[in-house]
């Protein structure tokens, strides 16, 4: 089959021929038909997140399944599907409880193995992983649920724990922080976008943010934040992943008020100092959003069929196979807003 691949970290990433995936016991191998570009799989490439060499990135993705592994109940061949990037094993307790997202023994395509940036996947403990898609949600659509839109969904609602009338400040408006921004709006919250880039800012209000704040001073952005929201915001995410971003969400927050960590913090970053006597003053929430589980998709699917989300609005731009490691590649500096999906 045909996959995306590099042999060394921060090498061109190229398409060329590579087996296909094995279909062990429990899992199934799904045809992928579109998949994300995510500042994850940058990660990885760059050597922030080691993997193995020679390597195939890919973890956003949506598609049909082909082949079916013994023991597989729930799944079937020509099952329109998408899964989390973070899939359990499917037998610990963590998995029985619904939190396979933090399962102690998990497998994350395109990092733990080969990914989506190929013609096909394999995904194990498929009765735990798999998610049926609607059939009338496009898999381009599908593959922009994938792992930015889903931990944005699942920080926000789960940890952000907002209601309808608060202040949800998100720092960063690429790909996750826009869907955050989404899924802000569609719960009801009131929305402020921050970012250094005006092109995001905009791409922002368009989805809903009420107040756009240029993050070029971050001190100023802090105190703006802290204006417009009378106060403080009920709820801040770092969609960036940087100590001084990170810091920046805390200080903008009224008392009592929850932030919420989903860039990555990685290598000489992920020791990260926060002003922690506001965090005991003000009584503040610090916490972690580490992707979303199946289990809990149907909730956002539910949104996205009512309406309510429109996944498509943050597609900016649909490329080929061929494309997808100069895309990959290009994640070295500021791109173009909205995620960039790979139709295969």
């Amino acid at each position: 089959m045909r996959a995306v691949v590099f042999d060394a970290y921060g090498q061109q990433p190229l398409v060329r021929s590579v087996p296909e995936p094995d279909c062990p016991a429990g899992a199934v191998v799904v045809a992928v038909r579109a998949t994300g570009v995510c500042r994850s799989d940058w990660h990885a490439w760059r050597g922030h997140d080691p993997v193995s060499l020679p390597h195939v990135p890919g973890h956003e993705l949506a598609g049909e399944v082909v082949r079916v592994g013994e023991g597989v109940t729930r799944v079937a061949v020509g099952d329109r599907v998408t899964v989390p990037f973070v899939c359990g094993c499917g037998v610990c307790e963590l998995c029985r409880s619904g939190d396979a997202q933090v399962c102690p023994d998990q497998y994350q395509p395109g990092f733990s193995g080969p990914g989506s940036f190929a013609e096909q996947v394999m995904v194990p403990a498929a009765d735990t992983n798999v998610v049926r898609l609607p059939d009338d949600l496009g898999f381009v659509e599908a593959a922009a649920l994938g792992c930015r839109f889903a931990t944005a969904f699942r920080a926000v609602q789960a940890h952000g724990r907002i209601r309808p009338g608060q202040w949800l400040a998100v720092f960063g408006c690429g790909g996750v922080g826009l869907s955050a921004v989404a899924v802000g709006r569609a719960l009801g919250a009131r929305v402020v976008a921050v970012d250094v880039s005006p092109s995001a800012l905009e791409q922002a209000t368009r989805l809903g943010s009420e107040a756009a704040v240029d993050a070029g001073d971050l001190e100023a952005a802090v105190e703006q934040v802290r204006a417009v929201t009378g106060g403080g915001a009920h709820v801040g995410i770092d969609a960036i992943g940087s100590p001084l971003v990170a810091a920046a969400s805390v200080r903008s927050l009224r008392r009592r008020g929850r932030h919420v960590q989903v860039g990555l913090l990685l290598g000489k970053d992920a020791v990260t100092a926060l002003p922690m006597d506001r965090v005991v003053a003000h009584e503040l929430e610090v916490l972690g959003s580490h992707g979303m589980a199946a289990v809990d998709y149907p909730a956002m699917l539910d949104l996205v069929a009512r309406g309510i989300l429109d996944p498509r609005a943050l597609v900016g731009r649909v490329i080929g196979l061929d494309e997808a490691g100069a895309a990959l590649a290009a994640m070295d500096r500021p791109g173009p807003p909205g995620l960039t999906v790979v139709e295969i």
